[in-house]
């Protein structure tokens, strides 16, 4: 069986030299912040919280057709109002003009405004997984929001294996779903090796101390630049920012020196959350019109080990966008930049029958 994948043609069939640069950032209405409290929150290790505080911003009208954007690891809601994204979608004409969708971006659990380890309880926070994320997430949205119907429900990295996990696991819930640079696979390989080494990094470090420190342990901040070098950015775009070894190790001191303001043991915890992901057993449950987009460079989903073509046949009516590399994209970062799909998703709103 063929793999129905639709490939980015005008990057294919356009010179380099000839594609435009991306276009100047819509204007959009103004974002709103909301925080809810979520009682008596049961983790899936049985942990309760009597009270679990998420925080989310909207875009748009709550009138307008819903739709839920879910934002990658140590990442927050509010980091997709940049030009990349918000700019090139939430405004007037575009493909999620926000006079039309009511645009929801929540923050995950253990990260941006909603409650986590650094807020106090440090290492005695539940230690949650993808799967209390979804449900936190789930709970805002019918509860809170009083939606009951998505028409789309959009990802990325973080937020594109937690859509996959949202249609399966809510298979009505929504019209539309479009899980991006990720695969509805267990984590492993490299991926997960990596994340690993972050976790390892910062447990080993003596100024840890269990989580009790009183500093933030330095290897917090090596080993993320360790890994977003390792897992992000594109060969060819590193390559082309950095093309001698001295402008390499510019590139390297200024991301090393840089402020670096997270928590050590949120970090522990976020990358932790992804220990058991594997949404790969329920993926014929899904209702939903799916089109799953990555990268033919991203590094943490490489397309040669086969696992995105394996499963999308086994989601009904699914497909795959694969995005050409060049310098021009970012590797696993490439789809944080909506120029790259938003066309393909335009039409997608377009057709995609409403259940």
């Amino acid at each position: 069986m063929k793999l129905p994948v639709i490939i980015a043609a005008t990057l294919l069939s356009l010179p380099l030299a000839m594609i435009a640069p991306p276009s100047r950032a819509a204007e959009y209405p103004a974002p709103m912040q909301g925080d809810w409290i979520a009682k008596d929150f049961r983790f899936h290790t049985g942990e309760v919280l009597p009270e679990l505080r998420l925080h989310y911003t909207t875009v748009g009208a709550p009138t307008g057709e819903p739709v839920l954007v879910l934002h990658g690891t140590a990442g927050s809601g509010s980091a997709f109002l940049n030009p990349g994204f918000a700019g090139e979608l939430f405004g007037p004409g575009q493909p999620l003009d926000a006079s039309r969708y009511y645009v929801i971006l929540p923050d995950a659990i253990g990260a941006g405004g909603s409650a986590k380890p650094s807020d106090g309880l440090r290492m005695k926070f539940p230690q949650y997984n993808y799967d209390d994320m979804v449900e936190a997430q789930y709970r805002l949205v019918t509860e809170h929001l009083k939606v009951k119907h998505l028409r789309l429900v959009i990802g990325n990295s973080m937020g594109g294996m937690q859509t996959w996990l949202w249609a399966m696991k809510y298979p009505k819930a929504m019209d539309i779903a479009v899980p991006m640079a990720s695969t509805p696979s267990e984590m492993s390989g490299r991926n997960w090796m990596m994340r690993r080494l972050i976790i390892d990094s910062i447990r080993s470090d003596p100024d840890w101390m269990n989580g009790e420190y009183t500093k933030q342990p330095r290897s917090a901040q090596l080993a993320s630049v360790f890994y977003n070098v390792a897992t992000n950015g594109g060969d060819q775009a590193l390559y082309k920012a950095a093309p001698t070894r001295a402008q390499a190790d510019q590139v390297l001191n200024q991301r090393l020196s840089a402020p670096f303001r997270a928590d050590a043991n949120d970090l522990l915890y976020q990358w932790e959350s992804s220990r058991d992901y594997n949404p790969s057993a329920g993926l014929e449950r899904i209702e939903a019109t799916l089109l799953a987009i990555n990268s033919a460079d991203d590094e943490r989903n490489p397309p040669e080990l086969g696992l995105l073509e394996r499963e999308i046949k086994r989601v009904k009516g699914g497909r795959v966008m694969l995005i050409p590399g060049s310098d021009q994209t970012a590797g696993h970062g490439t789809t944080a930049q909506a120029r790259f799909w938003k066309d393909e998703l335009a039409k997608l709103l377009a057709s995609a029958p409403r259940r």
